[in-house]
């Protein structure tokens, strides 16, 4: 059963309240089609009414969100633009904390109607191949998490298998590394990828480290405490002698990579650390940092069958998307199993 959760918003303060998601649909629809002609077909109503939602827009808002020209159609104006670009970054934000409560609801529907299927929990660091891969495993029930919050999910017995990553190649560093000894757990790399600083379009600040952003007083924009994203971070600033509090923002937390690069594609922040795939996404610059190997924990008692459609898929589109490839050979420990 797909189990889908909306939450209809609203926004004050103007001269009357926006209805979010319809602003939204209304935005992009013109964005995409370039008319309200356009508008009313792709939503599915009358031109009047298309005009009418836009003029309601633009009364709230006590500006133009649209300008028709003569021969041309229709365009967003910088207002509406930006206006847009909230909105999706809004949705972005939003994305992880429903994301976990539709797994809730969708877990305890199945339980009440599907007694007998067999589930598997999954707790894994944010990551958009990952979270495509689950998309058509209907047997894999995901909840985002930081990667240590992922583990410590594991290890309470709250999931089946837990996906992480500590930054870098090379020995695991504390705490990760007793994850290789534990006698009953079975840790594989399921892929590599890339991570490097997210820049806004140009790079104007010209940065190209991380003493480059103390130093520029850049706006930094972080991810959540116990991320692998985070740990890295924070490790380069060690290696690189800056104090975490000579960076702007450095407690400014978002959950997922897509989070980070949506604050910096519409201007609240100049820079984040992400993937390079969510960069060219975003459409932003990108300064690579290395690169890392993800990995997948699960107890030695979960056969591991239950999880190898699931490896073999992420690994096929590994070798397939910017920024990502086949994990290196694993980390040598008696305790891992090479699917």
């Amino acid at each position: 059963m797909r189990v889908s959760l909306r939450i209809d918003g609203r926004a004050g303060g103007g001269r009357a309240d926006i209805a979010l998601g319809p602003a939204q649909a209304l935005l992009e629809a013109l964005d995409r089609t370039g008319s309200l002609q356009g508008v009313a077909q792709e939503l599915g109503v009358s031109y009047r009414s298309a005009w009418g939602q836009l003029a309601a827009l633009e009364h709230a808002l006590g500006r133009p969100a649209a300008v028709k020209t003569k021969g041309h159609g229709s365009a967003l104006t910088p207002l509406g633009a930006g206006l847009l670009a909230l909105l999706k970054a809004s949705q972005v934000r939003l994305g992880p904390p429903l994301a976990a409560e539709e797994m809730a609801v969708a877990d305890g529907l199945r339980r009440l109607l599907e007694p007998e299927v067999a589930r598997i929990r999954l707790a894994a660091s944010h990551d958009p191949l990952l979270l495509e891969a689950v998309e058509s495993r209907r047997e894999i029930d995901l909840m985002v998490a930081g990667s240590l919050d992922a583990l410590a999910r594991l290890r309470e017995g709250a999931v089946e298998a837990a996906g992480f990553h500590y930054g870098a190649e090379g020995p695991p560093p504390p705490p990760f590394d007793g994850l290789f000894r534990d006698a009953d757990l079975s840790v594989v790399p399921l892929f590599r990828r890339e991570q490097g600083l997210l820049l806004a379009p140009g790079n104007p600040l010209r940065l190209t480290g991380v003493d480059d952003i103390a130093s520029r007083k850049a706006r930094f924009v972080n991810r959540q405490r116990g991320a692998g994203t985070r740990i890295w971070f924070e490790r380069l600033c060690r290696e690189a002698g800056v104090p975490l509090d000579a960076v702007v923002g450095h407690h400014t937390e978002e959950f997922t990579h897509q989070a980070v690069a949506a604050l910096i594609a519409t201007g609240a922040a100049d820079v984040g650390m992400g993937t390079r795939a969510v960069a060219e996404r975003f459409a932003l610059d990108y300064r690579p940092l290395g690169w890392e190997s993800y990995y997948l924990a699960t107890r030695v008692s979960l056969p591991p069958e239950r999880l190898a459609p699931l490896r073999d898929l992420i690994r096929s589109r590994a070798g397939e998307v910017s920024g990502y490839a086949v994990p290196s050979d694993p980390v040598g420990s008696p305790h891992q199993r090479e699917a």
